[in-house]
């Protein structure tokens, strides 16, 4: 075969880059994002990413390219997320995209770019590319995790009160979730420790509140069986 005649695609790196955050009064899900500068999609938002350079791999693709608008100390968590080879993708030339997930706790507060910002997932503006897609593959693996794995530890701070948790359940989850139940939950998996100490209480008084962490801050799977049941189960 020719060299004429052998393909040769663009293969780039993306990231998912997802955190609860509090911005507006209340925590919401958000996805980090630019908006792009130049065609294509000038002026829309797009995914932090780049191709793929000579003698690195992927991971280290995406690693590169998000330490450009994000420490990334501030990340807890990391994971590929899925291949996108649509022949259309990409307007300019045959691109094959690869992204990541990676999750950031809440109390991290990382100085941006001031191209960059974080996005509300529940109201993304007009996305570059097919980078809407990534972000909703993105957060249903997340979700989806959530409910047979421990991978909530990289969401949440080190230490935290139920009440906290549980507007990070809610945030991330889309729907609320009630903190007793949350407590019981995650207790009988084994994922919460009691650190001993009591958040003060606020204005209106009322009982200090017992302060937690998580048993393990490397993703585990603490119940394998929970995807196999209905929404809205507890147990």
């Amino acid at each position: 075969m020719s060299s004429e005649a052998v393909p040769r695609f663009r293969h780039e790196a993306l990231g998912v880059i997802l955190q609860v955050r509090g911005d507006a009064g209340e925590p919401r899900l958000c996805v980090l994002a630019w908006q792009r500068p130049r065609d294509p999609f000038a002026g829309l938002w797009a995914l932090p990413g780049g191709p793929v350079e000579r003698g690195e791999t992927i991971e280290q693709c995406i690693r590169r390219e998000v330490e450009t608008r994000l420490d990334l100390a501030a990340m807890a968590h990391m994971e590929q997320l899925r291949t996108y080879s649509r022949p259309d993708r990409d307007p300019m030339q045959r691109t094959i995209g690869t992204a990541y997930l990676g999750l950031v706790p809440a109390d991290v507060d990382a100085p941006l770019p001031e191209t960059a910002g974080w996005l509300p997932v529940g109201r993304l503006p007009g996305m570059a590319f097919d980078h809407a897609e990534m972000v909703g593959d993105g957060v249903a693996r997340m979700r989806a995790k959530l409910s047979y794995t421990n991978l909530a530890f990289a969401l949440a701070p080190a230490r935290f009160t139920m009440a906290t948790l549980r507007d990070l359940y809610s945030a991330a989850l889309g729907y609320e979730v009630e903190a007793t139940n949350l407590q019981r939950v995650l207790t009988r998996r084994g994922q919460l420790t009691p650190t001993g100490e009591r958040h003060p209480s606020g204005r209106s008084g009322g009982r200090p509140a017992a302060v937690f962490r998580f048993a393990a801050r490397s993703l585990e799977i603490t119940d394998p069986f929970a995807t196999l049941r209905p929404h809205g189960d507890p147990s």
